[in-house]
């Protein structure tokens, strides 16, 4: 996991850390969500959401409110499912990372 907003990929590439740590977690997330058996009624909302947030990554650097608004999204109709609350809280830890950087 990258700590540190002034850290770069080991690849070599240009890409922004932030990004590379948003599209981690959004999968990890994707996986443990097509991994859980149970159905609820707002799964396809998390699905529809976390697939738009993928996509966002693939694009460059993602519009902060967009994903914020995603994952509000995603929070509410997850929330209550235990089950994914870390892989939850890594999108967001992802997601705060495209905030206003503080001096």
């Amino acid at each position: 996991m990258l700590r540190s907003l002034g850290q770069r990929p080991v690849t070599g590439s240009d890409e922004d850390p932030r990004v590379a740590e948003l599209r981690t977690a959004v999968s990890r997330l994707r996986r443990e969500l097509a991994a859980l058996p149970a159905e609820f009624p707002d799964r396809a909302i998390a699905e529809d959401e976390l697939a738009a947030m993928a996509a966002m990554t693939i694009s460059g650097t993602p519009e902060t409110p967009r994903l914020q608004r995603s994952l509000l999204l995603i929070a509410g109709a997850i929330g209550s499912v235990s089950a994914l609350a870390p892989g939850l809280t890594g999108v967001r830890n992802a997601v705060d990372l495209f905030g206003e950087r503080r001096s």
